[in-house]
């Protein structure tokens, strides 16, 4: 048996405007220079006190609790508002069904969001029983601390080396490759392909239907797909 791990924002759901919103919001509440867009997208994946930090490194530790709650607050006054869904990039959910009917193979989401977050994105798509496994800001360290790959691979019964963990950002392949597991990269989110590769990653799918004929090889274990952990 094998598995593939998800990262979530950008890589399965576009999530881009409201993350992005939503920063720029908390920090225009808190009094705070307003980061850009290409500042926010690059923290995309950390958990939010992390992220928080990397946009505005001068704020005491002890402020970030608050920044956080903050940030909550306005990312729910905006969901509410509806005027940045968390669409799924087109083709991810028949790609995601199709695997899910496969005898070889288990799903799992590691994400940066928060368990209600996945709850929402599972629920707005219709998505349950796709991911068996999901560990979440709320349940581990934050990328690219490899547990919530650790904790995905025990639940599902699934060794490192046998699971491919899927995503936009280098702290994901930087997650996979302290895990152990194959890290493999995805060119329509938050990073480059060049980034992707030096954080780690064995490749890089630059569409979905790219992605799901590389998921088909690893899982046929097609001898010209080379990839190494």
């Amino acid at each position: 048996m094998r598995a593939i791990l998800f990262d979530c924002d950008g890589t399965l759901a576009n999530s881009f405007g409201l993350i992005c919103e939503t920063m720029r919001r908390c920090f225009e509440k808190a009094g705070l220079p307003e980061p850009d867009d290409a500042a926010t997208r690059g923290i995309i994946g950390l958990s939010l006190d992390l992220a928080i930090h990397r946009l505005a490194p001068t704020i005491a530790p002890a402020d970030l609790p608050a920044l956080v709650d903050t940030y909550r607050e306005a990312f729910h006054e905006i969901r509410a508002e509806g005027s940045f869904p968390e669409r799924l990039f087109p083709g991810i959910e028949p790609m995601l069904r199709r695997l899910a009917r496969r005898e070889d193979v288990l799903l799992g989401m590691v994400t940066g969001k928060s368990r209600r977050g996945v709850s929402h994105v599972v629920e707005a798509h219709d998505l349950h029983g796709i991911f068996p496994a999901v560990r979440t800001a709320d349940d581990c360290p934050s990328k690219p601390h490899p547990a919530m790959v650790s904790e995905c691979c025990d639940a599902l019964g699934v060794r490192p080396e046998d699971t491919l963990v899927v995503g936009d950002a280098v702290y994901d392949m930087q997650m996979a490759v302290a895990a152990g597991a194959v890290g493999w990269g995805v060119a329509w989110g938050a990073q480059l392909e060049d980034a992707l590769r030096s954080a780690g990653a064995s490749g890089v799918s630059a569409t979905v239907a790219e992605l799901e004929a590389t998921l088909d090889d690893w899982l046929g274990e097609k001898p010209s797909l080379v990839m190494s952990a």
